[in-house]
């Protein structure tokens, strides 16, 4: 269903037939060459075509749909002309800020409607007239039933992470602002992975798409440094300090379990590391803005975070995860590393495996059909007594003996 667009990048943006106002506010902000997904999508998408586009993330998603739709915005009507719906308020707010930037000089009115704050803002916003509304699908179905997003004007809607809105449970919502979204209208979809769900969400709601494809099967990793470490429990708080006194990393999340760990730990690292916040579901919206801008501009460089609000950051200069709890899901390691090695950057990324941890290690390492290196210690000791170390190693060895095992079977069976 799906015809393939040609993926030859041009040179540079010049080649894409932007416009004068939009090539200034690409030099401004130092963005001299498109990105692969940028260089693929944007003519599709300025052709007028339903585009469907699969990039690894970090790789310039927002700018492929953010530019096209800048570009083909007409004169302000009664309503917004652009829809664009993201699984989370932070992914909201991260998509408005690069919008803002790559509208700089023109007069375009961008709105991120979310839940979590007062919704006065954005009644305001609406009323005085808006171009682009960027929002979560629950806060975007509320302001619908209020009738105070006006939705006859709309030709343009993106589906941003589409992948995550679907595992997120977004599915009903989602269908249920495209039923109310005039027809004809052009329709793009942007996702890490393209599921059976998500390709049937777009046979169902895209006319005659063209698919961008420029992500591999395999889990891109290739740019990230990864290393687990063993180490007792009661060790790994002293092993946190040590790593980021010893690599001074520009930016770090660290990624904890639950929204309790996540707090504790932080009130740990405050007292030793400078620069060090947290932030989860369970912080008011006012301070979780007040954190991520911190993080944005670099004066937090340490973000202790949990795995559902840490998928929602979008910031390439992080050079270091820490994995402080292994993560239930071992989905969620991807998840969490790929917040590192960003737009070509390089990344680090720490496991931190206790010794009674080897089968999820195990099963990432399966998941990413690779072997973690050890961590070398030389001045730290990650375990409390001989013994207990001896045992460790012992349990290692098994543990690295199944993983070996493992990969031979997946290699032998495809």
């Amino acid at each position: 269903m799906f015809p393939s667009a040609v993926e030859d990048a041009p040179p540079g943006f010049h080649s894409l037939g932007l416009s004068r106002s939009m090539l200034q506010a690409l030099k401004s902000i130092g963005y001299a060459h498109p990105s692969p997904i940028q260089a693929a999508f944007i003519p599709e998408a300025l052709d007028g075509n339903d585009v469907l586009g699969q990039a690894k993330t970090g790789t310039g998603k927002t700018a492929a749909f953010a530019i096209p739709l800048i570009e083909m915005l007409e004169g302000r009507g009664k309503g917004p002309q652009a829809l664009i719906l993201a699984p989370t308020r932070e992914l909201v707010q991260q998509i408005v800020v690069e919008m803002k930037k790559l509208a700089h000089g023109q007069d375009v009115a961008i709105c991120g409607i979310y839940g979590g704050e007062a919704i006065e803002r954005q009644l305001r916003a609406l009323h005085h007239g808006v171009d682009i509304i960027v929002g979560t699908p629950g806060r975007v179905i509320d302001h619908m039933e209020r009738k105070t997003l006006v939705m006859t004007d709309i030709f343009h809607v993106v589906l941003d992470e589409a992948d995550r809105m679907l595992d997120q449970g977004f599915r009903p919502d989602i269908e249920r602002i495209l039923r109310k979204v005039p027809n004809p209208h052009q329709t793009l979809l942007l996702s890490a992975t393209i599921s059976p769900e998500v390709r049937k969400l777009a046979e169902r709601y895209m006319f005659e798409a063209v698919e961008v494809n420029l992500s591999r099967d395999e889990p891109s990793v290739e740019s990230i440094a990864q290393y687990y470490v063993t180490v007792d429990h009661d060790r790994k708080i002293d092993l946190l300090v040590h790593l980021l006194r010893r690599d001074k990393p520009r930016q770090c999340i660290v990624f904890t379990r639950t929204k309790r760990g996540a707090d504790k730990l932080a009130l740990r690292l405050r007292g030793v590391v400078p620069g060090v916040a947290t932030i989860h579901g369970d912080l008011p919206q006012n301070a979780r803005n007040r954190v991520m801008q911190g993080f944005r501009d670099g004066s937090i460089p340490v973000l202790v975070a949990t795995d559902v609000v840490g998928r929602g950051i979008d910031v390439n200069d992080i050079s270091h995860i820490v994995n402080f709890d292994i993560p239930d899901d071992p989905e969620n390691y991807l998840h969490r590393i790929g917040r590192t090695g960003r737009m070509g950057k390089d990344g680090v990324a720490y496991l931190f495996v206790c010794p009674d941890q080897g089968e999820p290690l195990t099963s990432i390492e399966n998941l990413i059909n690779k072997t973690l290196p050890p961590l070398k210690l030389e001045d730290f000791e990650a375990h409390r007594r001989r013994a207990k170390t001896d045992s460790s190693f012992r349990m290692l060895y098994s543990t690295a003996e199944t993983r070996s095992t493992s990969q031979a079977a997946l290699r032998q069976f495809g």
